[in-house]
This record gives C-alpha cells, structure tokens and sequence, in this order.
C-alpha cells in the first residue's frame, strides 16, 4: 500500500519546517520532524551528534528514522534534514516534494526571519560560504532526481507554497 505521507526535502534554510507547518494548518495532516525525530532518540541536538560521533554516525541515525517511518506513519508532513533525501526507501514513505530555491534565496530568507541569528546559529554549516555553496551546488541535481514533486519556493509567501504543493498531491 502507497503511503499517504509528503515529504519536504531541500536545502537547509529552504523553509521546511515553516511549510510543514503551513501545510498543517490548511489540511488535516500532523507534522513530523527527522531531525526532531534523531535529537528525541539521541536526547541531544544534532549540532552535538556531528561534534561527538561523527557524520557517518547521524547518517544511520536517519537510515533508522527512515525505516521507522516507511514502517510506521501515515497521512504526515515529514520535514526532513538536507541529507535525507539520500535514503534507500524515500520512495516507500510518501511523496516526496523538493523545495527548490537558490542558494542565495535561502540566505535572504534566513536574514529576513526575525530569529534570524538563531537559525544561523542552528545551521554551523552556513559559517563557511564557499563549503555551503559547495554542498548545495552538490545536491541541488539529487534533490530533483529523488522528488515527485518540484515547488520553487523563491520569493513566495507560504500561503501561495502551501496552496500549490496541495493542489499537486
């Protein structure tokens, strides 16, 4: 049986977990979090995973976040971390629609929010630009091959995001 779930994936920054929100509001759906999902496992944030295990090790953490989903969750938003989108069963849990913005959309976004240096400072990565640039320029072609569905998200208010991403599920 096809599961029911949405699945946002997409550059960090690129407005997840506010769309996932949004898409609650104007539907019948909850919202689920991975990165929410590991640091409720790990009981420590993902910033203190990387630092202290490693990478690779968060990497199974999603691999096990990914299996509990495909086995478990139905009719969800799932908000995911920027490397999600590497899992085997992505297929299985739901559809999947990419966030797309440039790299520089995502950075305005980020300056423009009202908690702005908080989210910088969730987001160590976007220290160093050329690295972040680097990354994104790396994934933007995998972020199109995985998903269903593309949903520029560049310059929209979330209302407009979440009216479009509705009408194509």
């Amino acid at each position: 049986m096809k599961k029911k779930n949405i699945i946002l994936i997409g550059f960090m920054g690129v407005g997840k977990g506010t769309i996932a929100r949004g898409l609650v509001k104007n539907s019948s759906m909850f919202a689920i979090d991975t990165d929410d999902l590991i640091e409720s496992m790990e009981n420590r944030k993902i910033k203190k995973i990387f630092e202290l295990e490693g990478e690779a090790y968060f990497r199974n953490l999603e691999k096990k976040t990914a299996l509990w989903l495909e086995d478990s969750i139905n009719d969800t938003i799932i908000s995911t971390g920027g490397g999600f989108y590497k899992q085997e069963n992505i297929k299985n849990i739901g559809k999947v629609v990419y966030l797309k913005s440039s790299f520089q959309g995502i950075l305005d976004r980020i300056n423009e929010s009202p908690n702005a240096d908080k989210k910088l400072k969730k987001r160590p990565l976007l220290n160093n630009l050329n690295e972040a640039v680097k990354l994104y320029d790396s994934r933007v072609s995998d972020y199109e091959k995985v998903s269903d569905i593309i949903i520029d998200v560049e310059k929209k208010p979330l209302e407009e995001i979440v009216k479009e991403i509705l009408g194509q599920i």
